[in-house]
């Protein structure tokens, strides 16, 4: 009896793809679209162009599974999203924090739910269109690497995953490029092999972050207050803290010799403390909620990694330092680094496999 995978199809040519492979692999493939983000965003109707989870996704999901043959169903998880996803999203904002939904999102809704109805359907596998890989080593033990393609890759997002998580999930286009699942896509005659990919966060399809927080927060949750220099003087008042984010230069409001960036925000104030571009150079990061792959590879004291504060930034040689608590303590080497944003995730690499990551508290800066 051929394993049963269940797959999560997005409508995009990722998924289908991947769908496709497992298909040809011989699994038992299910198909499901979660109905994620909910049809208004704040005050108004919002359509969904250059983002996920319309009607006319699921349909192009729908085709798909069709054409292949396997059943595919839709959930409904726009509660838990919201609870999960959007709240915290917002109070992040609020809290003068930047995060990263797309983390949270695969975390307590993606892989969380989808195991939950592989269960159901008795499936031994959960399936994603992810671009990461998953190896297993004589040991027994699981290893999530970056994907072939570096363009792509997606592991960044998927450092919450432990051993018993990656012994049942399978990432089809890990070892192939965005080309060649383009080209795969057309061979198979798939409607949407040139389907434009998604680039906005689902539930802020116009980008308009604080428009949003404004939105979906009560008025007195807002916070208001003053943009500062390093030495504490008035520079501007702002509307609010939710509006900047660690590193910002535009949409400041002010008028000054030199660029002036968004150093620290202190939500409980309400200051923003503005400064050079020198003045965000990090020595390292204060990370909570440290999570890892394999807790059995990682030895005690200090770790040599490389951290990755962005999604879209290289990662930096760095010294990790596990402190009591869950929290952890990482130390850039050469001199420091860039910016550090809080509420952002930091994962830590070994050349090309994922330690494991937690979420920026705060940066180290010698000066401060």
């Amino acid at each position: 009896m051929s394993p049963r995978v269940l797959i999560a199809m997005s409508g995009g040519v990722d998924s289908s793809v991947a769908a496709a492979i497992l298909c040809e692999r011989g699994y038992d493939v299910v198909g499901v679209a979660m109905r994620l983000a909910p049809e208004t965003t704040g005050a108004a109707p919002t359509r969904r162009r250059g983002t996920c989870c319309s009607h006319e996704d699921f349909e192009d999901a729908r085709r798909v599974a069709e054409r292949m043959d396997f059943p595919f169903y839709v959930v409904d998880l726009r509660a838990e999203f919201g609870t999960r996803v959007i709240d915290n999203f917002v109070s992040e904002y609020l809290a003068g924090r930047t995060p990263n939904p797309c983390v949270m999102c695969n975390r307590e809704i993606k892989f969380d739910r989808l195991r939950e109805r592989a269960a159901a359907l008795g499936a031994d596998y959960v399936a994603t269109g992810h671009y990461a890989r998953i190896e297993r080593d004589p040991r027994g033990r699981f290893h999530l690497l970056r994907a072939a393609d570096r363009t792509k890759d997606q592991s960044y997002f998927l450092f919450t995953l432990g051993q018993l998580e990656l012994s049942r999930t399978l990432f089809p286009l890990g070892t192939m490029t965005k080309a060649e699942v383009r080209a795969r896509a057309r061979e198979l005659g798939l409607a949407n092999a040139d389907k434009p990919e998604s680039q906005e966060i689902c539930f802020v399809p116009d980008g308009h972050y604080a428009r949003f927080v404004e939105h979906a927060a009560s008025p007195e949750r807002l916070r208001a207050g003053r943009i500062v220099d390093p030495l504490g003087r008035t520079l501007a008042a702002h509307e609010g803290v939710h509006r900047f984010t660690v590193g910002q230069r535009r949409g400041l409001g002010l008028s000054a010799p030199a660029p002036l960036y968004v150093r620290e925000i202190r939500a409980e104030s309400g200051e923003v403390v503005v400064g050079s571009r020198e003045d965000l150079v990090a020595a390292g990061l204060v990370a909570r909620d440290i999570s890892f792959v394999d807790p059995q590879s990682i030895g005690t004291g200090t770790i040599a990694v490389e951290a990755r504060i962005r999604y879209r930034h290289p990662a930096l040689p760095a010294m990790l330092t596990l402190e009591s608590g869950g929290g952890a303590r990482v130390t850039f080497a050469n001199g420091g680094g860039p910016a550090v944003t809080p509420g952002q995730a930091c994962v830590f690499y070994r050349g090309d496999e994922v330690v494991g990551g937690g979420f920026i508290e705060r940066a180290l800066q010698e000066s401060w």
